[in-house]
């Protein structure tokens, strides 16, 4: 693989980008799910295993090269013009209007932080195949923990909108080559009772990891990281054991009700404590799905209900603040 000429080439491309559509024309072009470095991933597979493993370091860095000069070129279109740039012609200028959403500014947040890590980001499919929101998942098409879903099919029994981010975990798995890092915000789906505390648009946030000899000491410590870095030092958080097909042992995370201090309300239904996630060593079945060995690879998986965090952030107490459209409306008040 001449990786060197593929990032010549990229370099090339990036510069000669004037527009924002420029640079994502190449964006998809070198990054993109049918793009060259995921090409050259697939390469990979071929290669003898002794040489896998630096083929596949080599190539993440070309992937992470390219990302950061497209920041970097975006940045520059940003900028502002310089008084000789500027046009000579006149023209109308409306203000500026509205501000990031609270979620928006949230998921960035907690990029950073996950990019401080190591962590890449990653995105997928909103409209997915029951394979990868289910099957791969651990969980077949008899498995009881389909009940604990409300599905939304486009077309039964295949075509769905993604319940859980946990659907394009399964396609990180099965693309990428270990050791990796990966985390991303995820809008999903389901057929919920709007309440204070659900609603069926809302949005997740999943971590990856994959190595060896991972252990649940290198989840719960990057969990608290997490914890500490949104809420301060101060949060108060439990770990619950809890099943999950997808991984074993399963943790459940919950956090005091910010809304009532623990002491029971509405929006915690009373029991002081809102679950904000599930958590796990990812489970071999998974592994052997994606085609990782799980006799030499571990990884932990966790999945953040990224609303409520964004609630428990901005002291919201009702999820439908977040999605409605109503300014009139306090958001601070539970």
């Amino acid at each position: 693989m001449n990786l060197e000429k593929t990032l010549t080439a990229a370099k090339k491309e990036i510069a000669a980008g004037k527009t924002a559509s420029d640079l994502e024309k190449t964006r998809i072009k070198f990054l993109g799910r049918n793009g060259l470095i995921n090409q050259l991933f697939k390469k990979i597979r071929t290669l003898p295993t002794e040489e896998k493993k630096e083929a596949g370091q080599e190539l993440n860095l070309v992937k992470n090269k390219i990302e950061a000069l497209l920041n970097q070129q975006k940045r520059q279109l940003n900028k502002p013009l310089k008084p000789s740039q500027k046009p000579t012609k006149f023209y109308y200028a409306l203000p500026k209007l509205g501000h990031l959403h609270p979620i928006t500014i949230t998921a960035e947040e907690i990029n950073t932080f996950f990019k401080s890590l190591g962590f890449s980001t990653y995105e997928g499919p909103e409209i997915e195949t029951d394979e990868y929101c289910f099957r791969r998942l651990n969980v077949p098409f008899d498995h009881p923990a389909r009940d604990m879903q409300d599905t939304i099919y486009i077309k039964k029994p295949e075509i769905l909108l993604r319940t859980q981010a946990s659907a394009i975990e399964t396609r990180l798995l099965e693309k990428e080559i270990p050791p990796f890092k990966a985390a991303f915000a995820a809008r999903v789906y389901r057929n919920e009772k709007v309440n204070k505390s659900n609603h069926f648009i809302f949005h997740h946030y999943q971590a990856v990891a994959v190595d060896k000899n991972i252990t649940l000491k290198n989840l719960i410590g990057t969990l608290d990281a997490l914890f500490k870095k949104l809420y301060g030092e101060e949060v108060v958080v439990r770990y619950r054991c809890k099943y999950y097909p997808e991984v074993e042992p399963g943790l459940g995370l919950d956090i005091q009700c910010f809304a009532c201090q623990g002491q029971g309300c509405p929006l915690c239904k009373g029991v002081g404590w809102i679950e904000m996630g599930g958590a796990g060593i990812i489970h071999p079945k998974v592994l052997s799905m994606a085609g990782i060995d799980p006799k030499i690879w571990r990884g932990f998986a966790f999945g953040l209900g990224l609303d409520r965090w964004v609630m428990a952030k901005y002291q919201i107490g009702d999820i439908r603040t977040l999605l409605g459209g109503n300014l009139a409306y306090k958001p601070n008040q539970p």
